[in-house]
Formats: structure tokens, sequence, C-alpha cells
């Protein structure tokens, strides 16, 4: 008998039959649940097929083998899956929530989000998680009787809140929104379709959001390893990653360079996993959730990693920060990349007529803030390829990004 079947369903797991439902009532599949068929809406979404050409930290062409958005969404589903299976959660929403978490980011990763962030910044910034809420429910046009996707509630409260609370229970914003606020895209869907913006989310986005940390941590160490950033060595001052690589080197002496870091890549995954598990397990334990609601009124997540893993995550991405996301090389292109869309922007603020035309009607009418975002709504959606490509188009100093 496979494992899988023996692993109960938890009582706190998320039931698609008791879905919230959608914004816009739709007649039920007869194959597929509800988080299912959201699963499969994302996958086919103009958003999805784009992650491929977007980048994770490197830009698409200095290499075939680093990671894109799409690579990396794809690892954090078959993390996501495997810890909603071992502690009996909804399988599919915790996949739902992991195939939707990066669809807003836009070209050039974390530099572009930057750039767009500093033409925004009169208007309320740019955010990636308003902006692939914005994605789901507004921009993808597809269907013939909506905009957006018409994702089912929960898979749209695991988007926006995967991280936490977004506001405490009297409004105030918290966390990373304390400072400026919660994004308006956000507030403004949830005028319309209550995501309860002050509670924790479903079990399974929190472990689409673990999943998405666990996924970064082992492979940006690959990344930057292929890359030449450091050695394997190097990272080896992290206690764990010290303590993996030597039990690999006693198992497998003499072990080739390639095959050393990909065994040490999956004992990471595998160990974080486990704890991860183990930990949650725990909290499970002590809480004695008997509804989903109930993981959504504790006070804390209940998905996460023990004091111990929680302390060697810290360390590898502080190994990370340093060695690879600050990297004079690394800091370059994104430089560059920052100043291809902050040229965009500015272009197409200047010469609307250059917008496509389903970009650019009615744009002339509208008010700054309203303009600007249509902008930033088109940039958001390009490929680092065609970001390029559209550079070049209007300047004559495009960079290579290499």
């Amino acid at each position: 008998m496979a494992i899988e079947t023996l692993i109960a369903r938890a009582p706190y797991a998320a039931v698609p039959g008791q879905s919230r439902g959608r914004r816009f009532v739709e007649p039920t599949s007869p194959s597929r649940n509800d988080f299912r068929r959201d699963c499969d809406r994302i996958i086919h979404s103009t958003a999805f097929r784009r992650l491929a050409h977007k980048t994770q930290v490197f830009v698409y062409h200095e290499g075939d083998h680093y990671r894109t958005r799409l690579t990396h969404t794809l690892e954090v589903v078959q993390i996501a899956r495997s810890l909603a299976r071992a502690l009996g959660l909804d399988e599919d929403l915790a996949e739902a929530v992991a195939l939707a978490h990066d669809l807003g980011h836009p070209p050039f990763g974390h530099a572009g989000e930057r750039a767009l962030d500093q033409c925004l910044a009169d208007f309320g910034g740019f955010d990636h998680n308003a902006q692939a809420l914005k994605i789901v429910t507004a921009l993808e046009r597809r269907y013939a009787q909506f905009d957006g996707l018409n994702l089912s509630w929960e898979t749209l409260e695991g988007l926006v809140k995967h991280n936490g609370p977004l506001i405490a229970r009297d409004g105030t914003p918290t966390g990373r929104y304390r400072e400026h606020g919660v994004p308006e895209p956000i507030l403004a869907y949830a005028r319309i379709q209550d995501l309860e913006l002050w509670s924790q989310a479903s079990a399974e986005a929190q472990v689409a959001a673990l999943a998405d940390d666990i996924a970064y941590d082992a492979h940006d160490i690959d990344d930057g390893l292929r890359a030449d950033l450091f050695t394997l060595d190097d990272i080896a001052s992290v206690a764990m990653v010290r303590a993996i690589v030597g039990e690999i080197d006693v198992a497998h002496p003499g072990l080739d360079a390639g095959r050393r870091t990909h065994e040490c890549v999956r004992r990471i995954i595998t160990r974080m996993i486990e704890d991860a598990t183990e930990e949650s397990g725990r909290r499970f334990a002590a809480l004695k959730p008997r509804s989903a609601a109930d993981v959504r009124n504790a006070d804390a997540a209940m998905v996460g990693l023990s004091p111990a893993m929680a302390k060697a995550d810290a360390d590898i991405k502080g190994f990370l920060y340093s060695r690879m996301y600050r990297h004079a090389r690394v800091m370059r292109v994104m430089r560059e990349a920052e100043g291809v869309v902050r040229d965009l922007f500015a272009h197409y603020v200047a010469m609307p007529s250059d917008l496509p035309d389903e970009w650019g009607e009615g744009i002339a009418t509208g008010d700054e803030a309203t303009r600007k975002r249509r902008i930033a709504d088109y940039i958001a959606g390009m490929t680092d390829r065609y970001a390029l490509i559209e550079h070049a188009r209007f300047f004559p100093n495009t960079p290579q990004l290499a």
C-alpha cells in the first residue's frame, strides 16, 4: 500500500466541496473539484506561461540551466504538495497558491519590482503580491463571462495572505505593510470580496509560503554554485550545510563536483521538509484545531520550521545575501535591468501612443494615477526578453545584461 494512502485527512484541511465559492457563480465541474480547477486555470493563463522568460536571480540568457520564475514555481509546487500530503492537507489548494504566488513579478525579478515601485512612488508603489491578485481578478482576459480567472475564495485568500495577515483586527497594517500601508489593488478587491485580511491564511497557503522559502534556499545555492559566485566549501561556513557536506564526503569520497552539489541541495530540501512536517505537526497538536476556521483564527502561523532549522534558514539567507544577491556581478546586471524598466516607463508616459492598442485605448483621458498604473501593468507583464526588445526600439543604448 502506498504511504500516501495511510495519511489521514486533517480535520483542519480545506475541503473543496465547502469552498466559499467564486465571485462569479459558475456551474460545478463534473470531473474536477474547485481547487483542482483553480490549478488548471492558472496553468493555462498567459501570465503563467510568461514566467518561463522572467528572471529568478540571473537574466534569462546567462545560461539555460539557471532558474526562471517558472522553474522556481514548479519547484515550489512540488515541495508544497509534499508538505501538504505529509500534514494531511488539501494538496490541490496548496498547489494552486504555489502556482499563483509569483504571477505578479515583473521582468528582471526584484530589480524590476524596485524600478516599478520607484516609478509609482507617488501613487502607492508597486507590490508583486498585489499585482498577482490584479492579474487573476482583472488583467487575464480569457473567459466570455468575466475578467480574470474567477478563482475560488480560498485560492485568492492564499495568494494575498500566504505570508501572514496584512492588517490587525483593528485595521492597522502589519508586517511588510506597516510602513506604507496595504497596496490599493488589494484593498480595492477586498471591498468587492472580503478576503479577511486580518486573519491567518489556510494551512495550505502557509505550506505554499514555506515551500517558497525552502525552494529559494536550496536552488539559489545551486545557481550560485553554477555561476561560480562561491564554492560549496564557502557555503559550508553555514553549520547545517557543513554537516551535510561532511556526511556526503564520508559516504562518497571523491565524488565529482556536480554530484556533490546536487546531493547537498537535495539533502537540504529533504531536511527542511522533514523538519517542517515535525514542527508543524507539533503546533497543530498543541492548538488542536478542528476546522480550517480554527487555523485562520490562530494567533500565529501553524506551518513553520523549528527554531534550530529557522536559524539554519536565516544563516543560509544571510550567506546568499552577501555572496550572491549583493555580488558585484549580479548587482551590475540588476542596476542595468532597473534602468531598462525605468526607461520604458518614462517613454510610455511621454509617448502613450507607443503602447499596444489594447493598452493605450482611453489612456489619454484618465487621471495621472490611472495612466501610470496602466503603464506599470503593461510593463509588469513583459518577459525579460520582450522588455529588452522594446527598450531597443526606443533607445540606442540597450544593455546586454550579461
